[in-house]
């Protein structure tokens, strides 16, 4: 008789990151701490903390995923699913560390160009109201009812 292997999946709203029906072992972290999955595991449902969840192939090569937090599912002794909002998979942990890196530099500057944006407009929106509350200006650049009280 075969040797039984857990079916793992990690999945992100965007894609399915990692399906594999044959792993014969899993090291994941929750807030308790690091914890280990093997074919026969009761039935299980943790929080994930943002973690490298860790895996062995039958062949012995082992397997990385970077997950920043999510839900992970342990049903029937064999299946586990991972749902989170990202993952990044490799095969060498210095590999995910550098990609990893880069991935949340980028962000970060997504997030900085984000805030100058949201600025920006909040300025502009706040000379708008000025503007409108202001009134028209007069072709010297006077509000129209202070050029009135004057005359012009």
């Amino acid at each position: 008789m075969g040797q039984t292997l857990l079916n793992l999946t990690i999945a992100t709203p965007l894609d399915m990151v990692v399906n594999h029906a044959a792993v014969r072992a899993l090291r994941a972290e929750d807030e308790s701490g690091a914890f280990g999955i093997r074919p026969g595991h009761a039935e299980f449902l943790t929080m994930l903390v943002p973690s490298v969840v860790r895996w062995v192939a039958p062949d012995g090569a082992r397997r990385f995923c970077a997950v920043d937090g999510g839900v992970m599912t342990v049903m029937g002794g064999r299946v586990v699913a991972i749902a989170c909002r990202e993952a990044i998979a490799g095969d060498s942990l210095e590999w995910l560390e550098r990609e990893v890196a880069r991935v949340r530099a980028a962000q970060l500057d997504a997030e900085r160009r984000v805030r100058v944006e949201t600025v920006r407009l909040h300025a502009q929106a706040v000379r708008q109201m000025l503007r409108y509350l202001r009134g028209p200006l007069a072709p010297d650049g006077q509000d129209i009812p202070a050029a009135k009280e004057r005359g012009q």
